[in-house]
This record gives C-alpha cells, sequence and structure tokens, in this order.
C-alpha cells in the first residue's frame, strides 16, 4: 500500500473497474455511488471502503476521482452540504473522468481552488472493455505539477495518460475523439452496406482490409457484429448523444458547422425515436438501412 489514499464516486460500467484498480494496485481507496448496493458489492469484491455520501468518501482522500453521467450528475455529487467539496481537504486533487463540457471543467476547477484544492479534467477513451483491461487512454487538462502527481496513479487502470493543456483542454480533446469515432462509424456504414448489396462476405472484407490504410479499431472490433445486427457491446448510443451535443454546442463557440457530426446526431435520434438507445454506437448502421428500407 501506498501512503496516498483515494476516493472513487461513482460505481458503473466504468468506474468500478477504474476504482477497482485503484485498490488493487495499492492505494487505499474509499467508494461512493448513488446506489449504495454496487458500492457495498464492489467492497466485498476489491476490498477498501465505502461511504454513504460523497462528502464522507473524501475527507480522507489525496485524491479524489469521478465518473458519472453528464454536466448535472457531476455537479449533483460536487455540490451541496453532502457534496465532494464540503468534504475535500485543503491541497487534496479532484480528477474528474466524466465527459462533460468545458465549461464545466472551468467551473469545477474554480470551486476547488476556491476552497484550496486542486483539479484536472480527465475525459477517458476505450469504453467499458477498456476499463475492465486497464487500458483506457486520458486526456487531461490543469497544472502540469497535478498532472504529473496524479499520471502514475491514473496509469493503474490506463495505457495512456497526455496533458493536452489548460483546464478544460481534456474535455475538448474528448470532443475530438467522439466526432472522430461518428466520423468512422458513418463510413464503415455506408461501407458494409455497399457490401452486403455487393455480394462479398463482410468477415472476408474485413480480413482483408483491416492491415491497410481503411484498417480501424471500429473495423476490426464491430463491422462483422455491424452486418449481423449485433449491438450490445457497450457505450450506448444514448451517451453517445450527449456527447455529440457537447461536441456541436463547442464547435457552435467557436462558429464553427461540423456537418458529418451533425447527420450523424440526427441518424442517433431516430434510433433514440424507435426505442433503441441503449443500443451501442455500432448501431448507427441501423438508420441507414431503415432510411433505405433495406
Amino acid at each position: 500500500m501506498t501512503t496516498i489514499k483515494t476516493a472513487f464516486i461513482g460505481l458503473g460500467v466504468m468506474g468500478a473497474p477504474m476504482a477497482g484498480y485503484l485498490q488493487t494496485k495499492g492505494y487505499p481507496t474509499t467508494v461512493y455511488n448513488r446506489s449504495a448496493e454496487k458500492a457495498e458489492n464492489w467492497v466485498k469484491h476489491y476490498g477498501g471502503s465505502m461511504a454513504l455520501t460523497p462528502k464522507a468518501a473524501v475527507q480522507e482522500a489525496d485524491m479524489v476521482f469521478m465518473c458519472v453521467g453528464n454536466d448535472n450528475d457531476v455537479r449533483s455529487v460536487v455540490y451541496g452540504a453532502e457534496g465532494i467539496i464540503a468534504g475535500m481537504k485543503e491541497g487534496a486533487l479532484l480528477v474528474d473522468h466524466t465527459t462533460t463540457s468545458a465549461t464545466l471543467a472551468l467551473e469545477l476547477a474554480g470551486a476547488c481552488d476556491a476552497i484550496g484544492a486542486r483539479f484536472i479534467d480527465a475525459p477517458v477513451s476505450g469504453g467499458q472493455v477498456g476499463a475492465e483491461k486497464g487500458a483506457l487512454t486520458i486526456m487531461c487538462g490543469g497544472f502540469e505539477a497535478d498532472f504529473n502527481e496524479a499520471k502514475p496513479v491514473m496509469m493503474s487502470y490506463a495505457k495512456a495518460v497526455s496533458l493536452l493543456g489548460e483546464h478544460g483542454q481534456g474535455q475538448r480533446c474528448k470532443m475530438v475523439n467522439q466526432i472522430c469515432i461518428a466520423g468512422i462509424l458513418q463510413g464503415l456504414s455506408e461501407a458494409i452496406l455497399l457490401a452486403e448489396e455487393s455480394g462479398l462476405d463482410v468477415a472476408q472484407v474485413v480480413e482483408t482490409l483491416k492491415h491497410g490504410a481503411a484498417g480501424s479499431w471500429q473495423m476490426e472490433n464491430r463491422a462483422k457484429t455491424m452486418a449481423k445486427g449485433e449491438f450490445n457491446f457497450g457505450f450506448a448510443l444514448d451517451w453517445m448523444r450527449k456527447d455529440l451535443a457537447i461536441c456541436l454546442n463547442e464547435a457552435s463557440r467557436h462558429g464553427l458547422t461540423l456537418p458529418l457530426t451533425q447527420a450523424t446526431d440526427e441518424r442517433y435520434a431516430k434510433l433514440q425515436e424507435k426505442g433503441m438507445g441503449r443500443m451501442d454506437t455500432s448501431s448507427l448502421i441501423e438508420a441507414l438501412r431503415l432510411e433505405q428500407k433495406i
């Protein structure tokens, strides 16, 4: 065990394994989750301890990590009489792994500074599988000294951790990540439809193309399942729509239009309307099938 005590707020499909890595890598960890049962089960599995409020969870922590749903979820655990801010000790470091707006990152940096604490925005990429394997990519915004202190701890569940600049830049990098994913899935969906209609075997196409210039993680891991209509692989399109809204709002602030991102978001919206919001993001192909009645 190290002398660094940690707390982890939010034990969803991402947060639970991330917090588990902290505990098993030697960082004494106290967890909090809105559903106490999840926290109890986490302690049974990993050890560590749990608290019934965010304030209680973070009081002894040198570093506090959180991974919840959206901007409002973050605010619900950060503020208030039983929130993180009310419990953090002076000098402690708050690391937010939630994908949020850059505006919220700046807000949280200010809130931490006001109590003598520190903050890093640190959204992650890699999904549930990456969290479970301890192989996430983490994009950070904040002060270099704080980043250097937190990086070795975050490496407990990451394969790459980078500092992109000041507060908010980690979140902006995550926006770029989501736009790239949306574009790849759009192109991959169209390519699969053409392959199918042309009489090509999708699995054979993937094996042929994956090592060339067209290859991508999405092609290698999702093309075959997309062709089979299997869409139960983690990151739900409901959450992707939340992220794309953040991307489009940030673009608007800079006077930019993102036509492909906008079109992809509209297709996801159509799938939501049909009750498909819990399907993973590769279900985008279903929107194109509906448009072309395939």
